[in-house]
């Protein structure tokens, strides 16, 4: 069975850096993306990063551009968001997703472009 498993949420000041992880198990596909997207309350989720497994291309959103950085491991198949300088307005439940067709260079940040979900970890920053 493909997983997904997002950890690393908490609770940080405005301004402070946390680092999430996404360990992939059991992908049978050997090009694939792994994407970042959050939800806050009362709001749509956005796909907020995303990064290839087969050339390390990474893709942004605005809204974290110059603050989060995604990476990958992949002997460890395990993708990291680094974010860095956070806002009260990053507080969400933070979910990595599988595109296993690796579509997200043509298609962008979108929901429908992965195909596979993790859990999510909740980050929640006080201003």
């Amino acid at each position: 069975d493909v997983q997904l498993q997002a950890t690393g949420g908490g609770l940080v000041q405005a301004g402070g850096s946390l680092t999430l992880s996404c360990v992939v198990s059991g992908f049978p596909f050997e090009d694939y993306a792994i994407g970042w997207f959050r939800q806050a309350p009362r709001k749509d989720r956005e796909g907020i990063s995303a990064i290839s497994r087969s050339d390390g291309r990474t893709h942004y959103a605005d809204s974290v551009k110059g603050r989060f950085t995604i990476s990958s491991d992949n002997a460890k198949n395990t993708v990291y968001l680094q974010m860095n300088s956070l806002k009260p307005e990053d507080t969400a439940v933070y979910y990595c997703a599988a595109d296993s067709s690796n579509s997200v260079a043509a298609a962008g940040l979108n929901e429908w472009v992965f195909d596979y979900w993790g859990q999510g970890t909740l980050v929640t920053v006080s201003s």
